[in-house]
């Protein structure tokens, strides 16, 4: 365990990172704010990579979490190109494709469940998602594309009150950081299309939208470095 705390290096950047990326967002400056951003998720993914080095980790597992990181750099990259639905198209489309890897790691604990959980889940999933899209004002081309990103968030939370009911501590704390990391995000994004679609005009909205996320992507990295060093090789 000679190096075991190495992580603490890429872990001090991603913070300060941050640090930077938000008090952009706090005094309205995005040359601050997108100085940094790009950094956030590559530095989030080498963190949990020099945590799971010494350590020994699943090699698929890890993959798919980085890729699904990875994922979400392209998607903070193609969302700073505004002034055209093209950019937030496109970058809905890379966290949609990072939701799927994230899925790719926890749905491990919807196996087994019977019908009528599969029928309850969906039917609240569904009616979350269409209170989201009705309370935000989602419409036109876009609306089919939301709507299948928002249950794809909604699927990786349920995947983690799946793991909350099915495990046992101390394995039962990563399926919490899953429920907690999903609703952040859709907590994120909701706040994204609202700035994007709605009319709101909230001064430090930059600031609630890249707080939430950043916990959120934290909270399923650590998730997922969790898994990939249980499950070894």
């Amino acid at each position: 365990m000679k190096y075991s705390r190495l992580w603490l290096i890429p872990a001090i950047c991603f913070l300060i990172a941050c640090s930077v990326n938000l008090y952009g967002c706090l005094i309205h400056n995005l040359t601050v704010e997108y100085y940094v951003k790009g950094a956030i998720m590559p530095l989030l993914a080498l963190t949990g990579m020099a945590y799971m080095a010494p350590r020994g980790f699943n090699v698929r597992t890890a993959g798919i979490l980085v890729l699904a990181q990875l994922l979400g750099w392209a998607g903070d990259s193609l969302l700073m190109g505004r002034g055209s639905i093209v950019w937030f198209a496109s970058g809905l489309g890379a966290f949609l494709l990072g939701h799927i890897c994230y899925l790719c790691l926890f749905t491990r604990t919807l196996k087994g469940l019977s019908p009528m959980k599969w029928v309850v889940a969906v039917a609240v999933m569904v009616a979350v998602m269409v209170g989201v899209v009705l309370a935000i004002g989602i419409n036109g081309v876009l609306l089919a594309p939301m709507t299948i990103y928002g249950l794809a968030l909604l699927t990786v939370a349920f995947c983690g009150v799946s793991g909350i009911c099915r495990s046992k501590a101390p394995s039962r704390r990563t399926w919490w950081m899953v429920l907690a990391g999903a609703f952040l995000f859709l907590g994120s994004d909701s706040l994204i299309a609202m700035r994007t679609f709605g009319e709101v005009s909230a001064s430090k909205i930059g600031f609630y939208v890249m707080s939430t996320y950043i916990v959120a992507q934290s909270l399923l990295c650590a998730a997922g470095v969790s898994l990939a060093v249980n499950d070894k090789k």
